[in-house]
């Protein structure tokens, strides 16, 4: 027989059979469609070796006045923003106290109990000390995170600090704490500690001075050497105490950061689990604990930003991402000097490595007063009295480059208390909080949509002369979303979608409910591009193109019958403009980690779009022109560039991305006689590839019939399975010519698979020679 052309429709498609689904494509991971036809999809690279804390859920581009391209990122332990690949703590405080004497060392160990009578704080919340005294071989100062709570009064922290360490004669360590000689340290390190250093082996402490000391392998010994050694990673120094000392540290300022959340949505069960009354009487019920979401827009150069079910916090960039240093007069009042232009108003958050003078706090809200460009009084209350300062004053001084509450600005009036998710308006500048506590109310009520005044971020309060406002939405319990469309709002709830669009004074902005019946999974599975909105439902997925409709989809029952729905708020949806995608990631099975992802590409197949599926963990996405390539967040605490090279290089060490497709079943007559193939023309392309012969396998895979599952042996005297090499690239791109085998079945399917690094290509129109072979 002729050989016989394989140019199979474009998409996968799990609706039906594999034999139902003759002539299409059935399996993938890692493969998209151009032109009709597969191909690898591109690799990813780290953006920096920089790491954050926690799993991130949110991100953010924007840019400066000052041409900074800025990345906010918010993860359930920390909000960042990140510039040049560094990541910048800009999570906003809580409280800070003022204690005494509150640490209690322990001889031989690292733990810290602190003491706090004034309470507020949880697991896992960060405190930075400042102002401590030496207490057991010990001074702790800098922040750490918080290990136990064991009671309302106290709680535990383990001595450990980020180190840089020299390569010296002697080696200099340079931590957050100080140390007294003989202190006991032990190392560890993300990557290589320099030699002769061994992770968990004990050291001591010698030549102390400040903030830097070196160490040596025995007691009062000789300090080590690091001279010609290398290193990498991060590492660690964690310190015992060298005695044993009760309530000491002498006057210590605790900064506490605003409350750590989860991971990934936590079951509950049992009494208090669910809602008042929810459950039997002495039984209760079930619920889920959320994980911490954030939701963020730029202000103009600014950061607006807030967890849902938190506060609004607002990031300044006048400031800049590592605080701007200042001196203060010791005076009545105190006057204080910086290089940048101060305004009325305008609220400050101190720090330092030394000590203010009396009079003035680290981690405390001031005021700008009496300000004359870069010098200005401070007020501890907006508009206050004038601060004196008595006393003396050491180190560097730094205004916090700290988010502060949108609440506490100097003039916010009426600013939500609480929220469920944030958007700033292209038009206008207007801020919205979806889901609210009400006007001149401390009730939250989750259907309400508040807004600011127009270009004023601060001021929530209606007038005849603001065009602050509200509206309360009718359909559904909760908002869970919303997002900026062409010339109007579109705003979910958990059962309808609505239009939000600005009509000017008195009414402002309008709601019209465009979509009834309804679902979403969750506030970051939508993504908007050419136009339309895409989301996923809790069983479908829908679009939005003026019209709501739902979207067809040949991978429906594969994605809702292996998704983890008590994870559906994890879902992480996001476009891929460059290839005309729209990206889905979501918990597979009993994952409670994103593991999974289907893509519908709304341009191929002749503008109907195709869908295809995978295996890639991303916790957050976002396509932006301001990056030059779309960004995502990893469960290695960093960000990858996507598009970037054709491996995986998120960890900074190469390896392959393995990529795959399988066709559904095709036969001859319906399969009423077997085929029998014995020759492959491959036609493939390896352009793009960086290895030097790039290959793929092509696999042949055969059946009795269409339920009988895949011969075994797979072949008939042969292989079912073939390398295909590229040779050359010049004058023409030269791979294998011909595959010589022995395939015999009623149905087969062919599968295209790559598993080194280097490696990328595109299938074109592989032929095969196969002939009739009887009916048994």
């Amino acid at each position: 027989m002729p050989l016989k052309k394989i140019l199979l429709k474009p998409g996968v498609n799990r609706e039906n059979t594999r034999y139902t689904s003759e002539g299409g494509w059935y399996e993938s991971d890692k493969v998209r469609f151009r032109q009709g036809t597969p191909e690898k999809i591109g690799g990813w690279e780290r953006i920096s070796s920089s790491t954050f804390l926690g799993v991130c859920r949110s991100l953010w581009s924007w840019v400066t006045l000052g041409a900074q391209n800025l990345l906010g990122v918010g993860t359930n332990l920390k909000f960042y923003i990140e510039n040049g690949g560094i990541y910048y703590d800009v999570t906003p405080l809580n409280q800070t106290n003022t204690l005494t004497n509150p640490f209690d060392m322990v001889s031989g160990s690292s733990t810290v109990t602190v003491t706090d009578a004034n309470g507020g704080y949880t697991n896992n919340n960060f405190v930075t000390f400042t102002g401590s005294s030496a207490n057991g071989g010990i001074t702790l100062l800098g922040e750490y995170q918080l290990t136990t709570a064991t009671t309302a009064n106290t709680y535990t922290v383990v001595v450990a600090s980020e180190a840089t360490i020299s390569i010296a004669n002697p080696a200099v360590f340079t931590t957050q704490f100080k140390l007294a000689n003989n202190v006991e340290v032990t190392l560890t390190s993300t990557g290589m500690l320099p030699s002769p250093f061994v992770a968990g082996t004990t050291y001591f402490v010698v030549s102390t001075s400040g903030y830097t000391f070196s160490l040596a392998a025995t007691l009062a010994g000789s300090a080590i050497s690091t001279f010609a050694s290398i290193q990498s990673g991060t590492h660690t120094a964690t310190a015992k105490a060298s005695s044993t000392a009760a309530a000491g540290g002498g006057t210590v300022r605790a900064a506490y950061q605003i409350d750590t959340g989860e991971a990934y949505s936590v079951g509950l069960v049992g009494w208090g689990a669910g809602g008042w009354g929810s459950g039997a009487w002495g039984i209760g019920t079930e619920s889920t604990q959320t994980f911490r979401q954030w939701s963020q827009r730029n202000f103009g150069e600014d950061l607006i930003f807030g967890p849902r079910g938190g506060s609004i916090y607002y990031w300044d960039a006048t400031f800049g991402l590592i605080g701007t240093v200042f001196t203060v007069t010791i005076a009545t009042p105190a006057v204080l000097s910086t290089t940048i232009t101060l305004v009325n108003g305008m609220v400050l958050v101190l720090t330092t490595d030394g000590a203010l003078p009396t009079g003035l706090n680290v981690g405390q809200n001031y005021y700008v007063i009496n300000s004359s460009g870069t010098t200005c009084n401070l007020s501890a209350t907006y508009n206050g009295a004038a601060i004196n300062t008595t006393g003396s004053q050491s180190g560097t001084h730094k205004i916090a480059s700290r988010a502060i509450a949108l609440e506490d600005h100097g003039g916010a009036t009426d600013v939500p208390i609480k929220q469920n998710y944030l958007l700033v308006s292209d038009s206008s500048g207007f801020v919205f909080a979806f889901g609210a506590t009400e006007f001149g109310s401390s009730t939250f009520n989750p259907m309400l949509i508040r807004w600011s005044d127009q270009g004023d971020p601060f001021n929530w309060t209606p007038s005849a002369t603001v065009q602050a406002g509200f509206s309360n939405l009718s359909h559904g319990s909760e908002i869970i979303t919303a997002i900026q469309a062409r010339q109007e709002i579109l705003v979910w709830t958990d059962s309808s979608l609505y239009s939000l669009q600005y009509q000017g004074a008195p009414i402002v902005w309008s709601t019209q409910i465009v979509g009834d019946n309804v679902s979403i999974v969750g506030e970051n599975a939508v993504a908007y591009a050419n136009g339309v909105a895409y989301w996923m439902g809790v069983d479908k997925f829908y679009k939005y193109d003026g019209r709501t409709q739902t979207q067809n989809c040949d991978l429906l029952q594969y994605v809702f019958s292996d998704i983890n729905k008590s994870q559906f708020a994890q879902v992480v949806a996001g476009t891929n403009e460059g290839f005309n995608e729209i990206w889905w990631f979501y918990c597979s099975g009993t994952s409670v980690e994103i593991d999974s992802y289907v893509v519908f590409n709304y341009m191929e197949n002749q503008g109907q779009g195709v869908w295809y599926y995978g295996s890639l963990a991303r916790t957050a996405w976002l396509d932006s022109g301001l990056r030059d390539f779309p960004i995502a967040a990893t469960y290695d605490y960093n960000i990858v560039n996507h598009e970037q090279g054709v491996d995986d290089n998120a960890t900074g060490t190469t390896l392959p991305i393995e990529a795959f497709i399988t066709s559904a079943e095709f036969d001859l007559e319906d399969g009423d006689r077997f085929g029998f193939v014995w020759r492959v023309v491959p036609d493939i392309t390896f352009r793009g590839s960086t290895a030097a012969s790039p290959q793929v396998t092509m696999y042949l895979k055969p059946m009795q019939n269409s339920g009988s599952g895949y011969n075994v042996p797979p072949s008939v005297g042969g292989e079912n399975n073939a390398t295909i090499t590229r040779t050359a690239t010049l004058p023409i791109e030269e791979f294998t010519g011909q595959i010589y085998t022995r395939v015999r079945g009623r149905q087969i399917s062919m599968e295209v698979r790559s598993t080194a690094a280097g490696v990328t290509w595109q299938l074109g129109s592989p032929r095969i020679d196969i002939k009739q072979d009887g009916r048994r």
